[in-house]
């Protein structure tokens, strides 16, 4: 299913299209709708099925559909730092082309920090992503206005009430308004999220996601690399790896376009599919691909679901997906009809974080192969080893194209 078809206000698709984002995962597909019904939600889900947008997207439209100046309209609660960055980031980039607000606020820091998010809060940021204790320290403050609140999230809850978070998040839910929308998600539904989610909810839609996992017959490697390195690690690989047909995905429109133009001047016989292209010419394009004319396809993730081709016998990753589901559906398209196949994904530096969330998500340790050595030196794979930097500020969307 494609995001268009969720009904999506335009300005929200515009930052959907600018992350690269195409087809919705599973996990997608079941919550948005019921979100944008109003309903309040209880799923099981883990990190790297695609739930943080899930439960993002309908809350946006929804604030973007009916506008409230200076309240507070959402709160998200995380157990770390570490992921209320991570949903601030994945958060700006979605309401990049719209005058949502939002902060990420979190312990550990110093107190500079404190009055940036005392600040915002006053102000009325739209949406809040915090841990427990730092919010219940704004809340001591009379810092926080729930008065406008439509929204609470409450992700990784297994993980929060593992962590003794329980008597904070109903210190918490107790202080805002009775008739918001609440959404809870977890990995896991233990009886004490079952009580919590009767305590917080109100005649829910439950939602439970299987992972899926990628077929074993298909030899999964990966390249860790600078950003620099995957245009000529790609050449190496289309010259050094025996195939019929190759699969090459990129995350964004502008990297298709840009890695085909490159491929074509090397001298590689390849072809591109993206959203801009009119529908006669995907046809054109699938049928040469399909037919093995055209040897090497360069694609965004519209042809990571979909698409059945036997002759497929390698899948290159050019940047790592958003997701596992998005990994699993993108490596699928190799290894079909009891054939072999083999998956490639190139990872950057700034990647390594998000390919070690899918290899825990697919219960998979990737091997990482050696480039060549006219490549030269190459970062050390240390997933989780820094700390992600920026993410606490105040961020304003204010980027609406007029």
């Amino acid at each position: 299913m494609r995001f268009t078809e969720f009904g999506l206000h335009p300005d929200l698709l515009e930052g959907i299209d600018a992350s690269g984002y195409e087809n919705a995962t599973p996990v997608q597909e079941q919550v948005i709708p019921p979100i944008l019904e109003g309903r309040d939600i209880i799923a099981s889900a883990q990190t790297g099925t695609g739930k943080t947008a899930a439960f993002l997207l309908p809350m946006i439209h929804k604030m973007l559909e009916h506008k409230s100046e200076g309240l507070t309209r959402a709160i998200i609660i995380v157990p770390t730092r570490e992921l209320a960055i991570q949903i601030s980031q994945h958060l700006e980039g979605l309401s990049y082309f719209t005058n949502i607000s939002s902060i990420a606020i979190y312990g550990g820091n110093d107190g500079q920090n404190f009055v940036t998010e005392k600040k915002a809060l006053q102000s009325g940021a739209d949406i809040i992503v915090c841990t427990p204790g730092r919010m219940i320290a704004h809340i001591n403050m009379n810092y926080v206005n729930m008065s406008g609140l439509q929204f609470l999230v409450l992700d990784e809850a297994d993980r929060m009430l593992d962590m003794g978070f329980q008597d904070d998040i109903n210190r918490i839910t107790q202080a805002m308004p009775a008739n918001r929308q609440s959404l809870l998600f977890s990995a896991t539904m233990p009886q004490k999220i079952r009580q919590l989610a009767r305590n917080i909810l109100t005649n829910p839609v439950e939602v439970n996601i299987a992972i899926s996992k990628p077929p074993e017959k298909i030899v999964q490697r990966a390249y860790v690399v600078y950003e620099t390195q995957k245009i000529p690690l790609v050449k190496s690989i289309l010259q050094t790896t025996p195939f019929k047909s190759a699969l090459i995905f990129c995350g964004r429109k502008n990297e298709v376009k840009q890695l085909t133009r490159t491929l074509k001047m090397a001298k590689f016989d390849a072809s591109e599919m993206h959203s801009d292209l009119e529908q006669a010419h995907r046809e054109e394009v699938i049928n040469g691909f399909t037919s093995g004319r055209i040897p090497i396809l360069v694609a965004t993730d519209i042809l990571s679901r979909g698409i059945d081709i036997d002759t497929i016998d390698l899948v290159i990753n050019y940047d790592v997906p958003h997701d596992g589901e998005d990994y699993v559906h993108r490596i699928g398209r190799t290894a079909r009809a009891e054939a072999d196949g083999m998956a490639v994904t190139i990872i950057s530096e700034k990647e390594q974080n998000k390919f070690a969330a899918i290899e825990e998500l697919i219960g998979k340790e990737v091997e990482k192969t050696p480039v060549p050595e006219e490549l030269g030196a190459v970062p050390p794979y240390q997933p989780r080893a820094r700390r992600s930097g920026g993410g606490r500020k105040f961020h304003h969307g204010g980027n609406k194209r007029h």
